[in-house]
């Protein structure tokens, strides 16, 4: 498969995908209208912001095989370093706290608030995760540094 036609494929998988985070948006949205309860509200809708962001990061991917390219200099990514570098300090003190509340509701049987809170750490994990990768970015653009 060429270039071309692999660019294609992931154009057209991004497109198909969108059309199911708009379902699912539609489909949140009428769960939180068919229901009072605070915990499926909330469930839905984070799901709902999920994937109204994972339609955004889907845009944006087929855009860049499409009409803008994505770059990233070294120049950008040291401008806003240290920025980077305190927010992920505070998204690991996040973790810390997650753990340290889901370590004090241990055999606690109190289900609906350690099950919020293993979604926060999961959350705040994710984040950790996504700015770690980052920083491989920025390992492979200053291979001494």
């Amino acid at each position: 498969m060429s270039t071309k036609e692999v660019q294609e494929k992931i154009v057209d998988n991004m497109r198909r995908w969108q059309k199911i985070e708009n379902a699912s948006v539609a489909s949140t949205g009428q769960v939180i209208e068919k229901t009072e309860n605070p915990i499926v509200r909330m469930v839905m809708e984070i799901i709902q912001r999920d994937s109204q962001v994972h339609y955004r990061v889907q845009e944006l991917i087929a855009d860049s095989l499409t009409t803008k390219a994505l770059a990233l200099t070294p120049d950008e990514l040291a401008d806003v370093w240290d920025m980077i570098e305190n927010h992920i300090k505070l998204e690991k003190k996040t973790v810390e706290m997650a753990e340290e509340a889901l370590e004090a509701l241990k055999g606690r049987k109190m289900v609906v608030q350690e099950y919020l809170l293993q979604y926060l750490m999961e959350d705040e994990n994710k984040h950790n995760h996504i700015l770690d990768s980052l920083a491989t970015i920025k390992k492979g653009m200053y291979p001494y540094g």
